[in-house]
């Protein structure tokens, strides 16, 4: 269970993952060591799963990004073609989706040759039917954030006056 005082944690380290547990601790009135065991609390039960540098992918040219449906032909409960796009450098995520696709995967390359390459690769996998790519032309918001809605204490409602 997470309680108000770990969600204003989660808030603090979504916002800045290096804010030092003394800073933390500082924010929210508490002693350091309280901060320190709540967010090892936090990672032990996979609340907090990675702590990660978020880098402009135009630094390191690979400024074209695109969303590839796959469709397949895996047995229901395999997950093989899943595994074997996740295996792909260029393959930032992979999603199993409803719908007449099988996978939605989100990938970053230099530029369209270099998609145009990362297709026919993917296509020729074992169990891939087929592939339908949508090439992003701008993004106007991209985030790992999630929205951390404050718990609310419950309090008695007041009589109204007759």
């Amino acid at each position: 269970m997470i309680d108000a005082i770990d969600q204003k944690i989660l808030m603090i380290l979504q916002d800045n993952a290096r804010t030092p547990n003394a800073e933390v601790a500082r924010q929210l009135g508490m002693a350091a060591s309280a901060i320190f065991e709540r967010i090892k609390k936090l990672e032990e039960r996979g609340v907090l799963r990675a702590y990660t540098a978020q880098i402009d992918p135009a630094a390191l040219d690979l400024s074209l990004l695109a969303f590839v449906s796959v469709r397949t032909e895996d047995a229901v409960g395999t997950d093989f073609t899943a595994r074997s796009l996740s295996q792909r450098p260029e393959v930032q995520e992979v999603h199993h989706v409803a719908g007449e696709d099988c996978y939605l995967a989100k990938v970053r390359v230099k530029d369209t040759a270099a998609l145009s390459k990362l297709m026919k690769e993917l296509g020729a996998l074992p169990g891939v039917r087929a592939t339908r790519t949508t090439i992003v032309l701008e993004t106007t918001k991209e985030s790992f954030e999630l929205p951390i809605l404050p718990k609310h204490s419950k309090s008695p409602r007041k009589k109204e006056k007759s």
